[in-house]
């Protein structure tokens, strides 16, 4: 079945066929246009600093400049070692200026794996956060004789370099650097800028490998550009927008985000403490924010423990102002006008209830942007109900992220759909359903893997996304599952785990994660894990304050208490996808431990692999 996926016919395509040559030319073009406007804030002991396009641009090209002058030519790769922060965008911004491509590493990658990526993308130079990632570079730096500077923005320069050479320097050491050669030659950057095709390589993203070496994704300079003229196109963001970026950089969603703000001149906070999300966006106020789906399950939890705590008169009015806002997120969602009796309810739920929980978000949120994994319907819903709609969107790093979203607009939104494509971006279906797609945003191949290159693009230059969906009439796309994710029972019945565990992390505020297993048994079973702060106030409320997580984790009380939650799902599957029996493990997944991406995805087959004996237990 080939369906090709309907095109918005509301496109600026003046602004697609217009973009820039590459991502540096973008911002030499932007700084250009809002010199004086705000571009970046981020924080300084506890302090919202503030930045305009003009000051980032002399520090973009002091650095690299510094670059130039340590050698680094076209296409040339750099990495990146560092959680997300202002210095990363302008690490970012000068290799871009300076025509080299940005190679991507998650800070929390083991040593072993940031040598092999280093070695495999041929970097030269690397920006490294701090004294640990330094570390890391140093213990295998004879398996990386490529990197030729180590580049630390926050840890300690020239100390520990074999024979006292100056393979590490501090960012400073580089401004200062492209400095004095830029004072010597001040054209020197903007002659570079003009040398950069769109062809030419921008960023090698690594997947996260949790089946073998991870493989780079070749993305080029306009599969950037593309992405961001693509999503300015379709006129959901301006420059009186403000953007609140805490995804890791590493992540191509981060990525693209990092580019859409070049595009359209809007400013963007930069902090990446996961932790502190919900503090910042009070005091950030953004109007917009990606983040992946398991930030708004937790902050759904939350809300939704905070509203059955109230009682009598108080839990009355929470209760009737978000069924008020359900009936017009309805009726909203449909086209149709909020009117009569409903809309003075509305009114007055807004102003009581609804408004209060958009302010936990800052009050000015427009819409939320959610990728990196699926989302699930309902909690998107009661999103909704409450006034913050959450484009849900769809790709892969393959696809430069952004390949199918949603509009806000009436008509360019659908609840449990990843969109519509972006302009000129082909999306079909394979005879199995698998999702294929083609268009500007598309990698140029898997680098050093032409059997994988071989693998993934079809006869017609179709990239097969791994992904199995569905394309409505109206051309909103589908996820469902991913392919090598479904399973098979001993009964022959297909189930697709994700859909089952989104369902449950929905309705049961307590749950963190859960893993769907069954491949080849007589039934499903699951491994579940729980939110260490929404099962310590449920304890604390349930005479076992004061225990552990393990404690609380194991006792029958938390058994009972999912079972609940667990009989309600079931009801709502088909009966071969039911969840059986269950396991709680005394503790919850981690990125640090492996079991999780740095964007809070699941990581299967390696989880279902280490906890093997507590999954083979549910067969016995």
């Amino acid at each position: 079945m080939a369906m090709k996926a309907a095109v918005d016919e509301r496109v600026n395509h003046d602004i697609l066929e217009g973009r820039a040559r590459s991502i540096a030319a973008l911002f030499r073009d932007r700084v250009s246009r809002s010199g004086n406007r705000e571009a970046f804030q981020f924080f300084r002991n506890s302090h919202l600093e503030r930045v305009t396009w003009s000051e980032a641009r002399d520090r973009v090209y002091d650095m690299a400049a510094g670059l130039m002058a340590y050698g680094l030519a076209i296409e040339d790769r750099v990495a990146i070692a560092s959680t997300t922060r202002y210095e990363w965008a302008l690490a970012d911004l000068a290799i871009m200026c300076a025509g080299g491509a940005t190679t991507t590493v998650y800070p929390t990658t083991m040593a072993e794996d940031v040598a092999f990526i280093l070695a495999d993308s041929g970097s030269k130079v690397v920006f490294a956060e701090d004294d640990g990632q330094v570390e890391k570079l140093r213990t295998h730096r004879h398996d990386i004789p490529d990197v030729r500077l180590v580049v630390t923005f926050t840890g300690e320069a020239h100390s520990g370099d074999e024979e006292g050479d100056d393979w590490v320097i501090s960012l400073a050491d580089l401004e200062a650097k492209g400095r004095a050669v830029r004072d010597a030659r001040p054209t020197m950057v903007d002659e570079r800028i003009d040398l950069i095709a769109p062809d030419h390589l921008a960023v090698i993203i690594y997947t996260s490998g949790t089946t073998g070496r991870p493989k780079g994704a070749e993305l080029t300079q306009d599969a950037i550009v593309y992405e961001a003229a693509a999503i300015h196109s379709i006129g959901i963001l301006d420059q009186n927008d403000l953007q609140f970026l805490w995804l890791p950089l590493s992540h191509v969603f981060g990525k693209i985000l990092l580019a859409l703000p070049l595009q359209m001149g809007f400013p963007t906070a930069i902090d990446g403490k996961i932790d502190k999300i919900v503090d910042n966006l009070a005091v950030i106020k953004p109007t917009f924010m990606g983040a992946a789906p398991r930030i708004f399950e937790k902050a759904y939890a939350r809300i939704a423990m905070t509203v059955e705590a109230e009682t009598g008169i108080k839990r009355q009015l929470m209760d009737w102002a978000l069924g008020v806002g359900q009936q017009a997120m309805e009726l909203q969602s449909q086209g149709k006008p909020v009117g009569g009796l409903l809309a003075v309810q509305h009114a007055i739920a807004d102003k009581l209830v609804l408004s209060k929980i958009r302010e936990r978000f800052g009050g000015r949120v427009r819409f939320f942007i959610s990728g990196s994994a699926a989302l699930n319907k309902e909690i998107a819903r009661w999103f909704g109900s409450v006034g913050l709609i959450i484009l849900e969107g769809y790709g892969l790093t393959e696809t430069s992220a952004a390949t199918c979203v949603n509009r806000p607009s009436l008509g360019g939104y659908n609840y449990g759909t990843v969109g519509w494509p972006v302009p000129t971006t082909e999306v079909k279906l394979a005879e199995d359903g698998e999702i294929l797609v083609k268009g500007p945003g598309v990698m140029r191949g898997y680098r050093n893997r032409p059997d994988a290159n071989a693998e993934v693009f079809d006869d017609d230059g179709f990239f097969r996304t791994g992904d199995i969906g569905e394309i409505d009439g109206n051309g909103f796309v589908k996820i469902t599952d991913r392919k090598k994710d479904l399973f098979k029972t001993s009964g022959g019945k297909y189930i697709a785990p994700s859909l089952i565990e989104s369902a449950f992390k929905a309705q049961c505020p307590y749950a963190s994660q859960m893993l769907v297993f069954g491949d080849g048994r007589n039934y499903a079973t699951a491994l579940i894990t729980l939110d260490p702060d929404a099962i310590t106030g449920w304890a604390a409320a349930n005479r076992m304050a004061g225990k552990s997580y393990a404690e609380i984790s194991q006792s029958q009380e938390v058994r009972d208490l999912l079972q609940g939650y667990l009989d309600t799902l079931n009801q709502g599957l088909n009966r071969w996808e039911t969840i059986k029996r269950f396991t709680v493990l005394d503790r919850d997944l981690t990125v640090d431990a492996g079991e999780l991406t740095p964007s809070l995805k699941l990581k299967r087959k390696h989880v279902a692999e280490k906890f093997k004996a507590n999954l083979e237990a549910l067969y016995d």
